[in-house]
């Protein structure tokens, strides 16, 4: 009985969040209070795992270099202080946990990337060049008629006859 009741607070906790998986570069926005004030600041990095939990106790560990030093922050993603997730980049890997990036830095710390579209944060295949702008040209404006077309052409040839 206890299980179904906290099953049903966790539900009830869960925040709806874009798809995040290892390799993928986000955009943590995190509620920050300093005494009485309270800002949002944005964590941007690597998500090199995402760690053991089910529901509102899931976590995501998160890597960027500062300065030349490496720094991992685990964030809990259904936390309250968590405001919203950007995915900005989509990298191809082939681990769950990307504990080698750790090791390897400069060009060996790329990763290949997929394209993201930024308005829906789906993937997109290329980006579509521009197309060129159609010049509108006026038309001489059309006779309506309640007649259908093909009535009225049928009338205007008896006419004329």
């Amino acid at each position: 009985m206890t299980h179904l009741l906290v099953q049903k607070v966790e539900r009830a906790n869960l925040k709806k969040l874009p798809e995040i998986r290892p390799g993928y570069t986000v955009r943590v926005h995190q509620k920050i209070k300093e005494g009485e004030k309270e800002r949002v600041q944005i964590y941007e990095g690597l998500v090199i795992a995402m760690n053991h939990g089910h529901g509102a106790s899931k976590t995501m560990m998160v890597r960027k270099l500062v300065e030349g030093i490496g720094v991992e922050k685990i964030f809990p993603l259904h936390s309250p202080n968590i405001e919203k997730i950007e995915v900005v980049k989509i990298g191809k890997v082939r681990r769950s946990k990307l504990f080698y990036m750790r090791n390897v830095s400069g060009k060996a710390a790329r990763l290949k990337e997929v394209l993201v579209s930024k308005a829906n944060q789906t993937v997109a295949e290329e980006p579509q060049p521009a197309a060129p702008e159609e010049v509108k040209t006026e038309a001489a404006p059309e006779v309506t008629t309640n007649e259908t077309s093909a009535e009225a052409t049928s009338e205007a040839t008896e006419n004329n006859a």
